[in-house]
């Protein structure tokens, strides 16, 4: 117990007297040990390393999750060392509506069938996301958090006790100015001719008796100096070993750096790729929105171009024979003036023109007369 006691109060001691150091430096009233420039160099380039690499992280950690809850939750799950749920990406989810709306509607109709191909197309680009997502995380942003939380933790301590034994050779320094400018008074003081009257032998005893308490000291404040100076010194060496280690840190960041441009090329590729075999599986299905047909290759006379109309709905006549009854299977609607829009379970007239595609027909409702999708109708005999 009393060993605790003597040791915080020893401590409390240090402590008090870095405090009354470092005050007295801030009002200019002691000297502060300057570093010398290269080791300032060192010490502003590891801060400026520190800062942007803290920053990079952040942002980094934004790109890949947007999400600030699920950014949260993760940290969470990282710091009671469990593994963080496997959660779908956002192009993944779209694509797995798309193709549940695609069952919905009839994976035979246009929109079905498109959904579904698109709904795909989402779910690779997912996938190819969650994997960029992995890549980087471990080849980028692991090994910048592992400086923060391992390299530089270590050289912030470092530099906290540099800065503290500098703070104790600073004392030490100041405690032997003020030994030694009290040993010198003390001097000036015995070399006075004593006066031996009396009253007076006693006081020269008193002044020879100061003089050599001042001088042990002194004494005492020198070796605590050197001491101090040892340990300062010593310290500095491994501060700055640690701050020229900032160069290796720069080079490893470099090759994460290289290796996240990779995977975020081969992420974009991915996708490039994707993309263009969903537009050409979407050019190989019905165009329901913008159907333009010619007229079949007709007799013609010799050395006469083929002719090549669009159909105009407003011009077909309906034949005198050949309609028919649909009941509609599906709500449809119109993608322009030439279709015409339907509803489910309602009863239509229709019929087939020459030159028209085959999954598309001529539909009737009163006065309204448009095209309308083979798919979306049950004919009736």
């Amino acid at each position: 117990m009393d060993f605790n006691v003597k040791k915080i109060a020893s401590g409390a001691g240090v402590f008090f007297t870095r405090a009354v150091q470092f005050t007295e430096e801030k009002l200019g009233q002691a000297e502060k040990t300057e570093l010398d420039a290269h080791f300032e160099n060192l010490m502003i380039r590891a801060d400026c390393t520190k800062l942007w690499t803290e920053k990079i992280y952040r942002q980094t950690e934004v790109l890949l999750q947007p999400n600030p809850s699920a950014r949260i939750e993760e940290f969470l799950y990282e710091k009671l060392d469990r593994k963080a749920p496997s959660r779908n990406t956002n192009a993944e989810l779209l694509g797995h509506y798309m193709q549940d709306a695609a069952k919905e509607f009839g994976p035979g109709t246009p929109y079905g069938s498109t959904l579904m191909e698109v709904g795909e197309c989402e779910r690779r680009l997912g996938a190819a996301e969650r994997d960029f997502l992995q890549t980087s995380a471990i080849s980028f942003l692991t090994p910048l958090r592992n400086f923060l939380e391992g390299d530089w933790r270590t050289i912030s301590k470092e530099r906290r006790l540099l800065e503290n034994l500098r703070l104790d050779l600073d004392s030490c320094k100041t405690r032997l100015k003020k030994a030694k400018a009290a040993e010198a008074r003390s001097a000036c003081d015995g070399e006075t001719a004593p006066d031996f009257q009396e009253t007076r032998p006693r006081n020269y005893v008193l002044s020879a008796s100061a003089s050599a308490l001042w001088s042990e000291e002194v004494e005492k404040a020198e070796h605590e100096l050197r001491v101090a100076q040892t340990e300062f010194d010593r310290q500095a060496e491994v501060t700055r070993l640690l701050l020229e280690g900032i160069s290796s840190t720069h080079v490893n960041h470099l090759r994460c750096l290289h290796e996240f441009v990779e995977a975020q090329a081969a992420y974009y590729k991915q996708c490039d790729f994707h993309m263009k075999e969903l537009q050409k599986e979407l050019s190989r299905l019905p165009n329901a929105f913008a159907l333009s047909s010619t007229h079949p290759a007709a007799p013609a006379s010799e050395g006469s171009p083929l002719e090549t109309d669009t159909l105009k709905i407003e011009e077909v006549q309906a034949p005198a024979t050949g309609t028919r009854k649909a009941k509609v299977l599906y709500d449809y609607d119109a993608a322009d003036s030439s279709e015409l829009s339907l509803l489910a379970d309602e009863l239509i007239t229709v019929y087939t023109v020459p030159g028209m595609d085959s999954d598309w027909l001529i539909g009737e409702r009163g006065n309204q007369k448009g095209k309308v999708p083979v798919t979306y109708l049950e004919l009736l005999s």
